[in-house]
Order: C-alpha cells, then structure tokens, then sequence
C-alpha cells in the first residue's frame, strides 16, 4: 500500500518544499534547539536561535519555541538559508507544454535542479516560479554545462509514468557537439567503456572491466580543423559524452573536465561546452502516441567560428 505524502506544515519558498528534519527516537537532547544545533554543524547556533525566536522552525501544531522540549520520533521543518548566487543571463526557451508535459531547451551554465551553490539560478525554480507551477518535476536532467532539451512533468499524478521512460532508456536522445576533426578516425562508430563516478569527486574516469557506457558517435560535417559531430548515447553514465569524446582524442570544444580540469570561476560564461541534447524521441506513456522534440538552439562554435577560431589550433578553413 502506498503512503500518502505528508503535507509540510510550511508553504513552498521560490518554488521550494521546506527541509523537513526528522527526530530520533533515542537520544539525550533536552531541546529540539540542542538537537539541531548538534545535527546542523554547517549552521551558526545564533542562526538556529534567531530562526527559532522568528517561528520559522515549525512542527505540526505550529512554531517550535526555543526552550521547546525534545520530542522523541517527531519532525521540525524550515527553509535554509540560500546561498549568495550569480546570476545566469541566459533565457529559458520553451518548446513545448501542454497539461502533462513542459519541454524546454536549457541554456549553458543553468542547473537543472538546485543543488549545492546554486538554487534560485536553476531551471526547476525559475519555472515553477515563472509559470506558477509550483509541482513541476524534471522527468531526466542534464549537467549545468550542456545545454538543450529537457522534459519536466506539469501533472503529479504522471510524474512516474514519464520518469520511468528515462529510468528505463526507453528514450531515444540525440546530442550535437562541436569537436577537433581527427583524420586518422574511422567514423561512425560505437565506443564502449566502463565509466565510474565516485562520491565527492568532480570528474567521472573510464577503468578496467564490464563496459557500462555506450555511445554512438557520427561526424556529421566538417569545417577544416572543427567538425559537428551526432552523439547517441545508449546509456547514461555520468559525463558519458565528454569522456568518450576525450577517450577518442577528440575533446569537445570547451570542456573544462576533460582531458585536463580547469578552475573556472562560476561567474565565467564565456566559451560554453559545445554540446547540446538536440532530440528526445519517445512513446508516451499515457496516450501511447508517439513524441518528438527538437531544439531550437545552435552551437556558438558552429554557428560563429570565427570566435572559437584560436581552440587548440582547431581552426575553420
């Protein structure tokens, strides 16, 4: 039997359900203050007491107090205090929406879903907030460096049948990426590899045994040194695309992971990576008929050359 989701006793902020904390049956706390200035570290106790003097730490029956006494198996709610963020100026584009779906093209440098430093400055909250769809969903999600498509669920009660799609790569995705040409390279083919993604560690690495990550690379056309390229991922490892770009000696324009990471200030927005989701193609899971959506965007390495023209002597002729 599926449990009903409780409700928070807190409304949404931009766009965002409260942090809900949820109190251990054994433990020696006099307060809920002294359990949260013990389960909260990153936060100054002066903070956890002006928020508690504010009433903005709630329970279900309302404000928690600051002498408030520890209540064994309950749970407390609160916003967190956001980060100091940089504005990303670029505009979200949206390519489709009707009353189950949103399809939008992303641009580069924008989150998908808050995570970490970045919270406001990231699709799923500008959305909701935008468009007052406060239970939008992402159904899949795509680095903050990559730009283009992504599809988000508008209704709640479809928000698995569309997930699962993705979870269960029942989608076709196609992406276009701006790389060096390398003549020596037989294309198309398919390049498989074992790709781990480790805790805490920013880069993904390709190592030794079953491959797990499979991709389909095409050169699609060429301009002297720089070529489009069509990459069809099979599966969907973390950084799949740039690794197996990198792995073939063919990085792509503009990454600053691969082959060598690169300190860039997050407030940097110049050189964007060169790779674009340009395709999901799939059957809906509800109406059963087939979908297809397209970007709208281009590559700036593509469509203006001439300012990528000093990239690793990856010049257009």
């Amino acid at each position: 039997m599926m449990r009903r989701r409780q409700v928070p006793p807190l409304p949404k902020r931009h766009g965002l359900d409260p942090a809900r904390l949820r109190l251990p049956e054994e433990g020696s706390w006099a307060t809920i203050r002294d359990h949260l200035v013990e389960r909260l570290p990153r936060v100054a106790a002066a903070r956890i007491d002006e928020m508690l003097a504010a009433g903005s730490i709630v329970g279900l029956e309302g404000p928690i107090g600051p002498d408030a006494v520890y209540m064994p198996g309950g749970a407390v709610w609160f916003h967190r205090d956001l980060p100091q963020e940089t504005a990303v100026p670029f505009e979200i584009t949206i390519v489709h929406r009707d009353a189950d779906l949103l399809v939008i093209d992303k641009p580069h440098f924008l989150s998908t879903i808050p995570r970490g430093q970045h919270i406001l400055e990231t699709a799923l909250v500008r959305l909701r907030r935008d468009l007052d769809l406060p239970d939008l969903v992402p159904a899949h999600r795509l680095d903050r460096a990559t730009a283009g498509l992504v599809l988000f669920v508008v209704d709640p009660a479809r928000r698995g049948a569309y997930q699962t799609l993705f979870q269960r790569r029942r989608v076709h995705k196609e992406y276009r990426a701006v790389a060096p040409v390398d003549p020596l390279l037989s294309l198309p083919l398919t390049i498989r590899s074992r790709i781990v993604k480790e805790r805490n560690i920013i880069r993904a690495f390709e190592t030794e045994g079953e491959p797990n990550a499979e991709t389909r690379v095409e050169l699609l056309e060429q301009r002297g040194g720089l070529g489009l390229y069509r990459l069809i991922p099979h599966t969907g490892r973390t950084h799949q695309l740039r690794l197996h770009m990198n792995s073939l000696g063919i990085p792509i324009l503009g990454d600053d992971f691969y082959p060598e990471l690169t300190d860039k200030p997050v407030g940097d927005f110049t050189r964007p990576l060169q790779l674009l989701a340009a395709t999901l193609e799939f059957t809906d899971p509800v109406s059963r008929e087939p979908r297809r959506f397209d970007t709208t965007r281009t590559l700036e390495a593509w469509a203006d050359p001439l300012r990528w023209a000093t990239f690793d002597g990856a010049a257009p002729r």
